[in-house]
């Protein structure tokens, strides 16, 4: 089990899994406030609807589980080496948010966690293996915000967003005269801190109804790091290295619409600028030359959701949520470090106020993916010394979270019922 990284559970490498309540959604209504403090990562205005000084830790389990088998097209030599077994890697992603509320107009809030993760680990030999022996990618989000109840009806949030990112890639270094069964690995590796901001829009127009509008800006990683290769002959290759890489933006859409005092529905759109990524070019930091390349190009992803919740009693608030999610990688980009498609999200989960301070939360999601097919060798995108790989990708996810909020202090009084005189 890995601790803070996993298979991304959203399109490309992202990390949707933030907040317990909105998964319980499929995170519609994210961005209008319906994963509670939570909510901060679609969209840091929500801080504004929560009075006094609250915070929410996540805590989510992903279960992946995903099979590379070798299809006709396969280079001969590598073939009968066999299939990737179960690349997935089951991970324990944290996540929190906390919001504090200055006077009636002003709070100050703060979120963390990881935007951005992959952990995949097929077989050390397998046909495969000159484009994939491990993957893993891992990063941590330090988001400050304040946000402005500007009027009744409006509140704006805007903060910097401080993110680490850690990369390690394996792979089978082919070498004349030897069988692919034997293969060495290469490795590269890097990390970078970078900056970006998020900020976000809650407008009320009328009592059940809040629309959320939240931004997080790309992150510009200047990644500093090394290639090993497993022979003097490949020398060339291997020392210090550099990368530029830009996180795509994130721009999400919510809306939470009560249907009764006990009933809510909630739909809620997002749009990840992955095409920004194109080919991550790695430069030799000792020679400036280019030394070799990452040909993500991946397209823009979607997410579109729909959920409901219902107040089932004062204390148990019941939910359910189904998403649809076009990936940014298809057949032209697929590799078998991340063999991703578009997905159908399942989910369930409730919130149970143990008492006046403090509420627990749970969810449960299932992820159907589309059966996907990889090819990689001469032509394509990714090609390794002409050698052809053909695959056929099965996948699919299992993702359980827990968490709570908490409520400092004094729990803020109810309003005043309004006076009523009887001439």
């Amino acid at each position: 089990m890995t601790w803070g990284a996993g298979e991304a559970r959203a399109g490309g490498f992202a990390i949707r899994e933030q907040s317990t309540q909105a998964q319980g959604l499929s995170f519609a209504g994210a961005a209008a406030g319906s994963g509670g403090v939570s909510s901060m990562f679609w969209n840091p205005a929500v801080i504004t609807m929560r009075p006094g000084f609250v915070s929410e830790q996540n805590l989510t389990y992903i279960g992946l589980s995903s099979t590379i088998r070798p299809a006709p097209g396969t280079n001969p030599a590598f073939a009968p080496l066999g299939g990737s077994g179960d690349i997935g890697q089951g991970a324990v992603v944290p996540a929190g948010a906390t919001s504090y509320q200055l006077n009636d107009r002003l709070w100050l809030g703060l979120s963390t966690g990881a935007p951005f993760g992959l952990v995949t680990k097929p077989n050390q030999v397998w046909a495969g293996e000159a484009y994939g022996r491990s993957s893993r990618i891992f990063t941590l989000a330090i988001n400050p915000v304040i946000g402005v109840k500007v009027t009744d009806w409006l509140s704006l949030a805007v903060g910097p967003n401080i993110e680490y990112f850690r990369l390690t890639l394996r792979q089978a270094v082919p070498i004349p005269g030897l069988s692919p069964a034997v293969y060495p690995s290469s490795f590269l590796k890097g990390e970078s801190w970078g900056a970006g901001f998020t900020a976000g829009a809650t407008l009320t127009p009328r009592d059940g109804t809040v629309l959320g509008i939240g931004y997080r800006s790309s992150i510009h990683h200047e990644i500093e790091g090394s290639i090993g290769v497993p022979l003097v002959a490949l020398a060339p290759l291997a020392g210090q290295v550099r990368a530029r890489l830009n996180t795509p933006e994130k721009l999400s859409v919510g809306l939470t619409q009560a249907l009764s005092p006990v009933a809510r529905v909630n739909v809620g759109f997002e749009w990840d600028n992955w095409s920004r990524l194109g080919t991550v070019g790695i430069v030799s930091t000792t020679r400036g030359i280019p030394v070799n390349n990452l040909p993500l190009n991946y397209k823009d992803g979607f997410l579109y959701a729909v959920g409901a919740e219902v107040d089932a009693s004062p204390n148990l608030t019941v939910r359910g949520g189904f998403a649809y999610e076009v990936s940014p990688i298809d057949f032209a980009n697929r590799s078998v470090r991340l063999p991703d498609g578009n997905r159908y999200i399942a989910s369930l989960g409730a919130s149970y106020r143990w008492s006046e301070k403090l509420t627990l939360n749970l969810a449960y999601s299932h992820f159907f993916l589309d059966r996907s097919r990889i090819l990689a060798g001469l032509g394509r995108d990714y090609n390794v010394s002409n050698i052809a790989f053909a695959g056929v990708v099965d996948s699919s996810a299992d993702i359980v979270s827990v968490g709570f909020r908490y409520l400092f202090g004094e729990p803020p009084a109810p309003a005043p019922a309004p006076l009523v005189r009887k001439y």
